[in-house]
């Protein structure tokens, strides 16, 4: 009997699938600098030969990395907001969570350390201009609705929020206590946020 062959697609992504979980571990482990691509090449039973024919080199299947662990941060971040019973709770949640995600392990070394390091300023990264758009969609509605002040410009200030939550990330990312600071940013990024709200609104 002749064994069926895997669709080449199939394949594909399965070498893909395998570089970015042997790479990711590595990242996390013991950072980008550190990290040996014969190392997790001979842990995915690969070749340097298919990192570079699928990645083109380190910094790109860091890359990939990099943007599955941030999809993986949207869809929990959405789940958070989605739980919310107001649009403003989610909103907030949703902001705050990505504040407090600098906590998780493989966020913070990989994302918000190495991350800036390898591949520069994050407000220039593929994901970034979706984020603003995200967040000036959620500002225009709660403008509409009456929740938040009328005369802020709903582009400008998510701009600046996105800066403040990928500021706050970073400081507690790369402090020495980030359980301390996670408390410091989360309590002061509220207040902030909390300034948007129509006076006589209740901050829910």
């Amino acid at each position: 009997m002749r064994t069926a062959h895997k669709p080449r697609s199939e394949m594909i992504a399965e070498t893909r699938a395998k570089l970015i979980a042997s790479a990711r571990r590595a990242f996390a482990t013991v950072g980008y600098a550190n990290a040996s691509m014969d190392d997790f090449t001979a842990e995915a039973g690969l070749t340097r030969g298919a990192l570079y024919h699928h990645f083109g080199d380190k910094k790109g299947l860091f890359e990939a990395v990099i943007a599955q662990i941030d999809c993986e941060m949207a869809a929990r971040l959405n789940a958070v907001s989605a739980k919310a019973e107001t649009r403003w709770q989610g909103f907030m949640d949703e902001n705050i969570g990505y504040v407090e995600m600098a906590l998780d392990p493989e966020v913070q070394r990989i994302v918000l350390c190495d991350g800036p390091a390898v591949l520069g300023d994050p407000a220039q990264w593929p994901n970034a201009n979706a984020c603003i758009l995200s967040i000036t969609k959620n500002l225009a509605a709660l403008k509409e609705e009456g929740v938040i002040r009328r005369d802020i410009d709903p582009e400008a200030m998510a701009r600046l929020i996105s800066g403040a939550s990928l500021y706050a990330a970073q400081w507690i990312a790369n402090s020495d206590d980030p359980a301390a600071i996670s408390t410091k940013a989360v309590n002061a990024f509220r207040a902030l946020m909390e300034g948007l709200l129509v006076d006589g609104k209740t901050a829910i």
